[in-house]
């Protein structure tokens, strides 16, 4: 139902997003509106053949659904799924004299609000409605100061949903043929893809260094001092500084001859000469340290934030902010923006005194300006709403809303305080060693005399071996000169460590530094390369899967520029441009897809695939050995001279090295034969097949009579050998024949109950018993050759248990701490799905990538608030409604052609950057319409 506070016949509609969202909003609106909500786009371009009207269906580009030909016409639907709410938002119009379209005031929004315009057909006023927060003030000033649509920002979104269309469906097609059937390809996810794998390249290629120094712990002789003693590192003999691990290549060399690279003997024979050794400060050097706060979330800040502090990942973090926005507690979440309102600022500075007092808060409001280059839309930063803002345990919230709630609070707060200061303070050690080298010690310190904003909020660190900004080390207080005392010297051996796998956090820093999609993209991306098989999670690493590496080896070699980084970036450059008037749609979408200036476009790519060897895309060879990894249709699997064996699914690239690959292969292969069934006569052969070892007997080839004519036998028809999988206990090497005939036999008839048979089988879940549509569990996978009818009997007079604890609890395989959303302890456990982890409410099995013993509780907390988020709502029952009217005739849809353009606006036919009339994006075909310099720009009432 809508949020009506109208009379009869209510006189205002008011569209949005979502239900959530109109419900806020009717709770702030007084009598004579009906908020309702659209539940997103209402029309976009068609996802199935179905969809495509017959008309169109034969057009050699309506399985694009752009007109490629006809100035990139694109061809809207209304999807299935949206039918009845069009019809809804229709009835509800006829009784309406006004109507405002209040959608989120982005490219998208700007979108949905076009195309409710266009589908509806409104024959009263139209005003777009636009705020950046759900607070009372926020709505009553948009109601009074309505504008029209944007059709620059809608061209900006239309064209970037051609773009994505054209490259998903020329793209796909050909990994399809060339890789693997049923995988996608998308303008930014194949280029996030191609920077995860790249990552992995680089880790694969890494060869450690292996360095070592001296470790000191130095008594300063002061008894007062607190701390006495300190630590300090062996920095320099005779004047050459000894080598860290910035001196090191990839390679595992050198980067300069000029570092001395100490080995861990010679570290331990200038250890042994160091000992007696007499050690005095040599300087010491004292900075002022300045700490700056941070500027409010952006979009992308909020999602490595809520990575780093709550575990959340980019998708979690979106939908969580969507809810408080929708609610009314936080501003607009999809920003570019860092800076805050008059109002805001002075919000913000107010709630800084009366919680830290006036000392923390600066005289002058602190002003932020965006280093995004590309700023997609003027809105705020995100903040608490209202012109004052509630503390967090003034807002009620619980559970996961209250965390990310009390991050952005904090944040906003603690950027309208002052700088935190202190000191730095830099040590040097000198000393001589018994045969004359002159050796220099080096340690650091700091000191916080002020904290300032770090009183409210400390920022987290991608790397959790970073001090954060708050962290002291303190030094005794030393001068030139003095003489010090050496208590400990350790030899310490370090080893340089390949560059880290991307978390969502530092891969959403990395798309935005590299100016790659929009921030308001990034958590969908991260989404789709996960949900595809691309990438999988690895505690909170992102690890490529050998089908991501196929699928960029095809892209790079053949289609370089679609996931070449700087032309990724340019496209968004050129969306931006189409968004601010300095650039066209049809002419760019005529550059991408048909090539400008010798620049091969997007249909001759993929015209020609004879040059594609698709072994070779999909084949990489392990360094120092003759094995080759290679995608197949199931999976990957090693190849050595046609020999093969499967890859464990687990696996990731960088621990498929040259010995584990030459493990893998030295396992048994599973194609061993055990001997005849003395029944059938049959060979039984035990496997190893992609769900894991079996046996199974091998069928002698059917007899053909002599001068017969051959028959295809129709697959569903041949015969299918008997098979079984191999019992938890057993092992390839060591099943004997006796065992394959006893697992042969299974499903196994025990006998028979109420004149019905009962059958054990070893099902998806487990062992069970079966009788006609009854079923009971076995307790082990042995009970299926033992159990007797009077077992089964017993059985089936217990009531049935359900769900995961149906057999006795078994005790939980980790704790792993509480669950910092229901404060509950969280344990890992066995299931009959494979191992999971649960806080006694919630239950979230382990993904790929993830361990029983490597899981973490932020990964945990993350699996859980996902399966939190994704639990069904309760069904809701509501009156059947009187069928609605028939509706007007569908519009036929077909291109519209290109417009001429002159120095002045378009016609009312065509698109103005005011607003657009039902003319100028019908799905009916529209005539060219040149813009002459009298061309009035069109009412937003059609």
């Amino acid at each position: 139902m809508p949020a009506n506070n109208g009379s009869a016949g209510g006189t205002r509609l008011v569209i949005v997003e979502s239900p959530a969202k109109a419900k806020t909003i009717a709770g702030y609106l007084g009598r004579g509106y009906i908020v309702e909500s659209s539940i997103g786009h209402i029309r976009d371009l068609p996802e199935k053949a179905v969809d495509i009207p017959e008309k169109l269906k034969g057009e050699p580009w309506a399985r694009l659904g752009v007109n490629v030909d006809h100035g990139f016409e694109p061809l809207y639907v209304v999807n299935p799924d949206k039918r009845a709410q069009v019809n809804k938002l229709k009835q509800l119009l006829r009784d309406a004299d006004e109507l405002f379209l209040a959608t989120d005031e982005d490219r998208e929004g700007e979108a949905i609000a076009w195309h409710l315009r266009e589908v509806l057909k409104p024959e009263v006023p139209v005003h777009r409605m636009v705020f950046h927060e759900i607070t009372p003030q926020a709505i009553r000033d948009a109601v009074s100061n309505p504008r029209d649509l944007n059709l620059r920002l809608v061209d900006a979104q239309e064209t970037r949903r051609i773009l994505d269309r054209l490259y998903g469906y020329e793209v796909s097609p050909v990994l399809w043929k060339k890789v693997k059937p049923r995988l996608s390809a998308g303008r930014v996810q194949s280029v996030a893809t191609r920077l995860v794998v790249e990552r992995e390249r680089e880790r694969l290629a890494f060869t450690p260094a292996h360095y070592w120094d001296l470790q000191a712990l130095f008594d300063s002789n002061k008894p007062e001092e607190r701390p006495r003693d300190f630590t300090a590192t062996l920095t320099g003999v005779d004047g050459r500084r000894v080598a860290q691990g910035r001196d090191f290549a990839s390679t595992g060399t050198l980067k300069s001859s000029e570092v001395l690279h100490l080995s861990e003997a010679a570290a331990g024979e200038l250890a042994a000469r160091l000992q007696g050794a007499s050690f005095a400060v040599r300087s010491v050097e004292r900075r002022p340290y300045t700490r700056k706060p941070y500027a409010p979330f952006r979009t992308t800040t909020l999602q490595q934030e809520a990575s780093r502090k709550l575990g959340f990942s980019a998708k979690y973090t979106m939908q969580v902010a969507q809810r408080l926005y929708e609610q009314g507690f936080i501003t607009y979440m999809r920003t570019d923006s860092i800076t805050l309102s008059e109002t805001a600022i002075a919000a913000a500075r107010s709630q800084a005194i009366k919680l830290y007092g006036s000392a923390y808060v600066p005289d002058k409001p602190r002003v932020y300006t965006s280093k995004v280059k590309s700023a997609q839309e003027a809105h705020e930063a995100i903040r608490p709403s209202g012109e004052e803002f509630r503390t967090p345990g003034e807002t009620g919230l619980s559970g996961d809303m209250f965390r990310l709630y009390e991050l952005i609070w904090q944040r906003t707060v603690s950027s309208q305080m002052k700088d935190a200061v202190g000191e730095s303070i830099s040590v040097k050690v000198g000393g001589r060693s018994s045969s004359g080298e002159n050796v220099e010690f080096s340690a650091s310190g700091r000191t916080i005399t002020f904290y300032g904003f770090l009183k409210a909020y400390v920022e987290g660190a991608d790397d959790p071996s970073t001090d954060r900004d708050d962290s002291e080390k303190r030094l005794p207080n030393l001068a030139e000169g003095d003489a010090l005392g050496l208590s400990r010297l350790d030899v310490a051996g370090h080893s340089t460590k390949p560059p880290a796998r991307y978390t969502e956090a530092s891969l959403v820093k990395e798309l935005e530094d590299r100016e790659i999609g929009r921030p308001s993209t990034y958590a969908s991306i991260i989404g789709t390369i996960l949900d595809r098989g691309y990438v999988f999670k690895k505690g909170t690493a992102l690890v490529p899967s050998f089908l991501a590496f196929a699928v960029v080896n095809l892209l790079e070699q053949h289609f370089g520029n679609l996931v070449d980084y700087d032309f990724t970036a340019e496209m968004e450059k050129v969306l931006d441009d189409i968004a601010n008037d300095r650039a066209e749609r049809v002419p760019e979408l005529r550059r991408f897809y048909y090539g400008h200036e010798g620049d091969a476009g997007l249909k001759e790519m993929v015209t020609d695939l004879g040059d594609i060897d698709a072994k070779e895309i999909s084949s990489f060879p392990i360094r120092g050995t003759d094995i080759v990894i290679r995608v197949g249709r199931y999976g990957p699997y090693l190849d050595r001279d046609g020999a093969r064996v499967n890859v464990p699914e687990d696996m990731t690239p960088d621990e498929l090295t040259a010995e584990k690959a030459e493990e893998l292969f030295s396992r048994p292969t599973g194609d061993r034969e055990l001997g005849q069934d003395p029944v059938t006569g049959h060979l039984i052969v035990a496997k190893d097949g992609r769900f894991g070892p079996y046996v199974t007997e091998v069928l002698p080839a059917p007899q053909e009579e002599e001068g017969a004519p051959k028959r295809r036998t129709k697959k569903a028809d041949a015969a299918k050998p008997r098979t079984s999988s191999l019992f938890k206990t057993m092992s390839l090497d060591t099943v004997t024949l006796e065992d394959a005939l006893r697992l042969l036999s299974i499903p196994r008839v025990v006998g028979e109950l109420e004149g019905e048979e009962v059958v054990a089988f070893n099902g998806k879940f487990g062992p069970y018993l079966k009788k006609g549509t009854d079923s009971r569990s076995l307790a082990s996978e042995d009970d299926l050759l033992t159990v007797t009818i009077e077992q089964a009997k017993e059985l089936f007079a217990q009531p049935k248990q359900r769900g995961r604890g149906r057999a006795a609890a078994a005790a939980p395989l980790r704790e792993l701490g509480d669950d910092p959303n229901s404060k509950k302890p969280v344990v890992v456990k066995e299931g009959r799905f494979g191992p999971y982890v649960t806080d006694g409410e919630t239950n979230a099995s382990l993904r790929k990538g993830d361990t029983v013993e490597d899981i973490t509780i932020d990964r945990a907390a993350e699996l859980l608030a996902e399966r939190r988020e994704r639990a069904p709502a309760p069904k809701k029952t509501t009156a059947r409604k009187p069928a609605a009217k028939k509706p007007a005739a569908a519009k036929s849809t077909t291109a519209k052609s290109a417009t001429a353009k002159t120095t002045a606006s378009k016609s009312t036919a065509s698109k103005t950057t005011a607003s657009k009339t039902t003319a100028s994006k019908s799905t009916t075909a529209k005539s060219t319409t040149a813009k002459t310099t009298t061309a009035k720009k069109s009412a937003a009432k059609p």
